[in-house]
């Protein structure tokens, strides 16, 4: 169903520059419009419960996710953030926010990606409890015209989920077979990637090991996901030998690892580049859980696997990467006293800064024009202190700097997503707790006529920014704390931390 449901759109000022080759600063600011979408009654607005990453904005603007209903759920579906409101997947675009619903008999959903075509990938519960793990199970969904597609399961099992969709219709995610795995990530059976197309689910197989799951697909069929190679728990990681894999017509890749025994990919490109993280010789750091370890930020391409570096640190990760090959993460300075986002561009790491009063930040994504969104925040601080942060020619902007006066809005850097028109979306938080989806649009020419946008440019003096740093190691705003390298990735892994999902929960 449809509803013009009560917004907050509120015209709104942001530092944007459109991408002219040469200009001078004060030229091409631009204001933006600021929506803050609703929920379906009930309190939350929730990205993904599996952890990977998703695309949550196409460049028609249109955004996608899971927002609460007013109605509880009694086997708790949030338990983890004690939430017990029933969830449904959403379409939010022109203004209009539409209920996805649920799969007959099903009640919670969730939209993880959308296509340029407006094709939505996501999960949702059917009403059939698992009998293996004593939950409502989650089949794999796809959403086209407002029609709902259950893309099934593998070999009996019952549990899947579609985690990213490419412009052919082409479908990749994770499926639980009903094999028993002692070892199984998700579950208690088999997880396994596969690529669903034209109302056929394919087992994609994995590296040697038991378990496989696909994260990404792009417009040339590739698929980018990670893999057991073996059964062998590690010690240090606590899970067996994991690499990332590119599979294309019917063949599965090793992409290897840095020397470690834990690596996971991040980002695929419609070049077949990949980035990610792994693991070095030795697995240092990781302590018995693969979240802990130290790792490097890595790009794949050409049969090759190329270690990025840091920022002089020990440590870092790439994020996304764009079909120009440019790369944005984030990585430690000197010492392991902050971690800092980078763009990685021709072989040269940019340290990208920290806004004002902040003393470390995380770049989440980059579009073709090269504008970077992720977030600034305070070291010792951690998740309170987030701030949504832009990137762009030179200077990181702080996004809460346009929220109006009388808003309760805080717009956090949490799953944020830049498409290639320059609209940004993510996840802001209310002073309750309770978090929101926002969309910024540019009132610029690309988005002409769209009402409430004021299409003056801004003077350079009605914008403060902060300066990033280009040099390495570079200065940053002094530290409130000094933090321990441990002590910096603990609070890493609280902002990267999402939703359980296959975990059972107790029958009313």
């Amino acid at each position: 169903m449809k509803q013009n449901l009560s917004m907050l759109i509120t015209a709104v000022t942001l530092f944007a520059v459109l991408g002219a080759p040469v200009r001078t600063p004060a030229q091409n600011h631009h204001h933006y419009k600021l929506i803050d979408v609703s929920t379906f009654g009930g309190p939350n607005f929730f990205v993904n419960f599996t952890g990977y990453p998703n695309r949550l904005l196409n460049n028609q603007g249109t955004l996608v996710g899971g927002a609460d209903t007013s109605f509880m759920d009694p086997f708790c579906f949030n338990n983890s953030l004690s939430d017990c409101f029933v969830e449904h997947a959403f379409k939010f675009q022109d203004g209009v926010l539409t209920d996805l619903g649920a799969l007959p008999g099903g009640a919670n959903s969730q939209a993880f990606w959308v296509n340029e075509h407006g094709l939505i990938a996501g999960m949702s519960q059917n009403g059939v409890v698992d009998p293996l793990l004593g939950i409502e199970a989650l089949n794999a969904v796809v959403w086209e015209d407002g029609n709902m597609i259950d893309l099934g399961t593998l070999d009996g099992g019952y549990e899947s989920v579609a985690q990213s969709i490419n412009n052919r219709g082409q479908v990749i995610g994770i499926a639980l077979n009903t094999v028993p795995d002692p070892v199984a990530l998700l579950g208690t059976t088999q997880n396994r990637a596969f690529l669903w197309e034209a109302g056929e689910m394919q087992d994609l197989g994995t590296l040697g090991g038991p378990d496989a799951h696909g994260e990404f697909i792009n417009e040339r069929s590739q698929v980018a996901g990670i893999s057991f190679t073996d059964s062998a728990v590690n010690p240090a990681t606590g899970v067996p030998t994991t690499h990332p894999f590119l599979w294309e017509g019917g063949k599965m890749t090793d992409l290897g690892t840095l020397g470690g025994t834990y690596s996971k990919p991040y980002g695929l490109n419609n070049r077949g580049q990949v980035v990610g993280a792994s693991s070095l010789r030795g697995d240092v750091g990781c302590n018995g859980f693969f979240d802990n370890c130290e790792t490097h930020p890595f790009l794949w391409k050409n049969g090759s696997l190329l270690d990025l570096g840091t920022l002089g640190g020990s440590g870092g990760f790439a994020q996304a990467v764009n079909d120009l090959g440019e790369i944005v993460g984030a990585a430690n300075n000197q010492n392991d006293q902050a971690l800092l986002a980078f763009v990685w561009k021709k072989g040269v790491m940019t340290n990208l800064g920290a806004l004002q009063g902040d003393d470390c930040s995380w770049a989440k994504a980059i579009n073709l024009r090269g504008q970077i969104v992720g977030t600034s925040f305070s070291c010792a601080v951690g998740v309170p202190s987030e701030n949504a942060a832009l990137w762009e020619d030179g200077a990181a902007i702080s996004l809460n700097r346009f929220v109006p006066p009388g808003s309760d809005l805080h717009l956090t850097g949490d799953d944020m997503y830049i498409n290639d028109r320059g609209d940004i979306a993510g996840t802001a938080v209310l002073p309750n707790g309770e978090l929101r989806a926002f969309l910024l649009i540019p009132c610029d020419e690309n988005h002409p006529n769209i009402e409430g946008c004021d299409y003056s440019l801004l003077g350079e003096s009605t914008i403060a920014t902060t300066p990033a740093v280009v040099a390495q190691p570079a200065p940053v705003a002094p530290v409130q704390q000094k933090l321990t390298p441990s002590e910096i990735q603990e609070r890493i892994r609280a902002m990267m931390t999402r939703n359980r999902w296959f975990v059972p929960r107790p029958q009313p």
